[in-house]
């Protein structure tokens, strides 16, 4: 099967567990509403909402550096009740501010909430999504809209950064949107199967995907797509992946993903644009593997 039908039908396979992926409408307006402003150390920070679908503002902090170098980063934070705030380091763990962190490098960084995090109550199943996995796809496309949208940003240097939740929703946005061109994905994956021995609890309540419960029974032998996959069509787009040693993603299934999708690097002849580190330590971003990851992304985009 060519490379591209392959990504084609990883694509439909997700969309059996997430739910469809609505149709796109390129006429409807992004309607910033600006709420506040702050300036900091050589970037202003605006706390503003935008227009995800009629109906639906998605609250975010938007960072616009005063030397942007032309390159943006959209921001995905982790499981936390804060949302968008930790990312932008207004709190939570200071080794995930990377919104800001990156906003003081020359990014334009753009951190929005997730369903259910943050400012953003909205509920997805309510609006007909099947997954608030999907609602976030769509959500995080409307802020790459958004960042594309701006003076200070080239187009076509825009990536994508998140840990844990926004490690695994990186991907995911990034595998229906060809406009990210570089993915940091921190404690984001490992292999359905060696998640759990392969009981995907943890991935099948409202806030991801309940027809993984509903359908396949958590089971993953069940499952019609996995990380390999998904990392895979990412190609040939680069990905910096962060998979600590003592990670709750058992570092063997990260493995098995990366080594599953390097084949498909190597179809394309770039092999060098997927990289992982593996920092001996737990469910976190070290400062020495973030710092690796700016200047990764900051080559890649150019």
């Amino acid at each position: 099967m060519p490379i591209h039908e392959n990504r084609a039908q990883t694509l439909r396979n997700m969309q059996i567990v997430m739910g469809e992926h609505p149709p796109r409408d390129p006429a409807l307006a992004l309607e910033v509403e600006v709420l506040a402003e702050e300036r900091g150390d050589g970037w202003t920070r605006r706390t503003l909402t935008f227009v995800a679908e009629p109906g639906d503002r998605v609250p975010a902090h938007l960072f616009i550096p005063e030397h942007a170098s032309g390159a943006a980063m959209l921001c995905l934070h982790q499981t936390t009740a804060i949302g968008k705030d930790e990312p932008s380091g207004l709190g939570g763990k200071p080794s995930l501010h990377y919104a800001r962190e990156l906003a003081e490098r020359g990014f334009v960084t753009l951190a929005p909430d997730y369903p259910g995090y943050g400012d953003y109550h909205a509920d997805a199943y309510a609006m007909g999504y099947a997954s608030a996995t999907m609602k976030g796809i769509v959500n995080h496309e409307r802020a790459v809209d958004l960042l594309a949208s701006l003076p200070e940003v080239d187009p076509g240097r825009i990536g994508c950064i998140g840990h844990s939740l926004g490690g695994h929703n990186a991907l995911f946005v990034a595998a229906f949107d060809e406009r990210l061109r570089a993915v940091v994905t921190s404690c984001g994956f490992g292999s359905f199967g060696t998640y759990h021995g392969g009981d995907l609890t943890g991935w099948s309540h409202s806030g991801y995907m309940p027809r993984i419960a509903t359908v396949y029974e958590r089971d993953a032998a069940r499952m019609p797509f996995d990380f390999p996959e998904v990392l895979a069509a990412m190609a040939p787009r680069g990905v910096f992946i962060n998979a600590p040693t003592e990670d709750s993603f058992v570092l063997a299934g990260v493995l098995e993903c990366i080594e599953a999708a390097r084949s498909v690097y190597a179809l394309h002849r770039v092999e060098e644009r997927l990289v992982a580190a593996h920092p001996e330590c737990g469910h976190d971003f070290p400062p020495e593997v973030r710092e690796q990851a700016y200047r990764w992304a900051a080559r890649v985009l150019g």
